[in-house]
């Protein structure tokens, strides 16, 4: 019987355009600022930077040479973990000031509360850092849905394709692997995922639906129907 539920965001609870049209336009264009105005006060700044600078091989002093490396990897969708945490210290003044809404699915945003209130425990697995994650669901258009999770894994539990980190998450879950629901809409994920041993459905909201054995919803609803069969 499944009784947790590990999500994935960006295509799954909410839309790859918010993600990409939204948040990393964004970063993009506060980030500079927020970095010059920050890295000599803030030690949180300064710590990301001196790790964007041992890995590009710049000049830690150079603060232009690094906010260019950084800009560089936004466009690259790089997923370095300095990266992260400096878009979400831009993020969260966004979310603050109230310029940036988390975008959910009505379903999911349903569903997530359904589930939820039918007890089961609810996780989130993004690649965007755990403070991004919380601001998207703190600050979302469906309001605060920060009550209704658990917690959050981002890639310091290792990358998304790797079955290794699926079954970190269960060491920290403390749960067998088989009661475990993972949802994504990226297949190399839900490969991992089940190699781990969790039960995966493939949700593909747009387009033609795979040619494939493995499960696949078009929306949470689809999920939920699953869920009352297993």
């Amino acid at each position: 019987m499944i009784r947790v539920i590990l999500t994935d965001i960006e295509g799954t609870t909410s839309s790859i355009s918010f993600v990409h049209d939204v948040l990393f336009p964004y970063a993009s264009e506060h980030l500079p600022e927020f970095i010059r105005a920050n890295h000599h006060t803030l030690p949180a700044v300064a710590e990301q930077l001196v790790r964007v600078a041992e890995i590009s091989g710049t000049d830690r002093k150079d603060i232009d040479g690094l906010i260019n490396v950084l800009q560089e990897w936004i466009a690259e969708d790089r997923k370095e973990g300095a990266l992260k945490a400096l878009q979400g210290m831009v993020w969260e003044q966004g979310y603050h000031s109230g310029e940036l809404k988390g975008h959910i699915y009505p379903d999911a945003a349903d569903y997530l509360k359904r589930w939820h209130d039918r007890g089961l425990r609810l996780f989130v697995y993004s690649s965007g850092s755990v403070k991004a994650q919380k601001l998207i669901f703190g600050h979302s258009n469906e309001g605060d849905f920060t009550v209704f999770f658990s917690g959050y894994f981002d890639t310091a539990v290792g990358g998304k394709k790797e079955s290794q980190s699926y079954r970190n998450i269960l060491a920290e879950l403390g749960v067998d692997a088989g009661t475990v629901l993972f949802l994504s809409d990226v297949e190399e994920e839900l490969r991992a995922a089940e190699e781990a041993g969790l039960k995966t459905a493939w949700l593909v909201r747009e387009g033609e639906l795979p040619d494939t054995a493995r499960v696949v919803a078009r929306d949470f609803s689809e999920v939920d129907v699953l869920l009352r069969k297993r």
